[in-house]
């Protein structure tokens, strides 16, 4: 089976960056004469850094969810926090407060440049490329040739968010919209066609965020057993969806009595698994409002491998996009949209501020052959361990998260509702 995401973000109207610094060799640091003890200390931070990460995606989940009901809903909690914590840095006052307390960082308890610090080591950890989950990240800034930003400012910006920097001419509105959007197709193999529709002529820079995946699972789906079954929408209603089917799996599988869930988790070759969450019919809200950042730490904990006698589930591709000015200020994080935001660390000016962020994210789930080790992996034929045969359907509302298993940082979340609904 391979998977594929790609997800876009833009703010206009102003252009977030970065703010920290890189050592000459452009590695993450603050002093060289205690490298050696830095590794250590960045892997305790990550732990607090997921359960952060956690707590803002299921909050902003619910949010997009409240907003979209019945709808499909994809989204990259790691695109958008990464962006606004890039943003932070060249924040000031109550504009930065609002940020990093939106992205639920506990500021007396977390210093702002270790944010920024462990955000750099995290995307550069996810990037590394390794077997065959492939992960493209970075940010465009895309600024007026009119306008100048700060040199420290830019500098940091590419060292540790990996922002790249173009000229463009905003007075020349159809030209500098072609200019992002080729840039958004070229970084996300074409998933993404048109992330601005529009641009003002007082716009003076662009942030552009993409978050491109790719990867190959374990498990090998035979698009000969592929068939059409039922998927519930509700009570009343069902569609017929192309329903991908295996046998004899054995993969990690939990029950959870509390949510009435089956948490089923599928891995990738490679640093990266999807979590599927399949409640009981009914049950779809509940799971939705119980979300806390406990919630996940549980089903990692609890995940098990178990021998499925089969796994069916569906073939699905989502394209979403949310305009987050609506959906951020109900998280505390306002004043950054307003006329009294302080982002003068950008370029020194007092009188810029977010126009517009918009978030666009594409996902695709197929079948497609793999290479015959990855079945081996996968598949489990030992005869002694079917104890209790098992049949899983995913045939229903569902959740799913994209993570890293090391890191348990979440690059994707959702919710698919219509399979058949993109």
């Amino acid at each position: 089976m391979a998977f594929i995401v790609a997800l876009g973000l833009l703010m206009a109207g102003i252009c977030p960056s970065v703010t920290y610094w890189a050592t000459a060799d452009g590695q993450l640091g603050k002093h060289t004469a205690v490298q050696k003890d830095r590794d250590h200390e960045i892997q305790l931070d990550s732990v607090t850094l997921a359960s952060i990460n956690t707590d803002f995606a299921f909050s902003l989940y619910k949010k997009l969810a409240l907003k979209n009901p019945n709808e499909n809903v994809v989204f990259s909690p790691l695109s958008i926090s990464s962006v606004l914590s890039l943003l932070s840095l060249g924040a000031k006052g109550k504009t930065l407060q609002e940020i990093l307390e939106g992205l639920k960082f506990n500021l007396p308890e977390t210093p702002e440049a270790d944010i920024h610090q462990n955000f750099g080591h995290l995307l550069q950890m996810l990037i590394q490329p390794e077997n065959q989950v492939q992960i493209n990240a970075g940010n465009a800034l895309f600024i007026d040739k009119h306008l100048q930003i700060l040199t420290e400012f830019k500098e940091k910006a590419r060292a540790l968010y990996h922002t790249e920097a173009f000229t463009a001419d905003f007075q020349r509105p159809r030209e500098a919209r072609k200019l992002i959007n080729d840039y958004v197709r070229k970084q996300t193999q074409g998933k993404i066609k048109e992330l601005v529709s529009d641009l003002h002529r007082n716009t003076s820079m662009a942030l552009v965020n993409f978050l491109n995946f790719q990867g190959f699972w374990n498990v090998t789906f035979d698009p000969e057993d592929t068939f059409l079954g039922n998927f519930t929408l509700d009570r009343n209603r069902t569609v017929n969806v192309p329903m991908m089917k295996t046998e004899e799996l054995t993969t990690n599988y939990f029950w959870d009595e509390e949510m009435q869930s089956t948490v089923l988790e599928l891995n990738y070759i490679g640093n990266a698994s999807f979590l599927f969450i399949l409640p009981e019919k009914g049950r779809i809200q509940y799971v939705e409002d119980s979300l806390q950042p406990q919630s996940l730490r549980k089903w990692r904990k609890s995940l098990r491998p178990r021998l499925l006698d089969e796994l069916s589930l569906p073939k699905f591709s989502l394209s979403q996009g949310y305009n987050l000015n609506d959906i951020l200020p109900e998280l505390g994080i306002k004043e950054v949209f307003s006329t009294q935001a302080d982002l003068s660390g950008i370029t020194g000016a007092k009188n810029i501020r977010v126009s517009r962020m918009i978030h666009q994210a594409a996902l695709d789930v197929t079948e497609t052959h793999t290479e015959a080790d990855a079945t081996t992996i996968a598949r489990y034929n030992v005869q002694s361990a079917k104890i209790k045969p098992k049949i899983v359907k995913v045939d229903r509302e569902f959740l799913y998260l994209i993570l890293d298993p090391m890191s348990e940082i979440i690059s994707v979340m959702g919710k698919v509702s219509n399979p058949l609904r993109n």
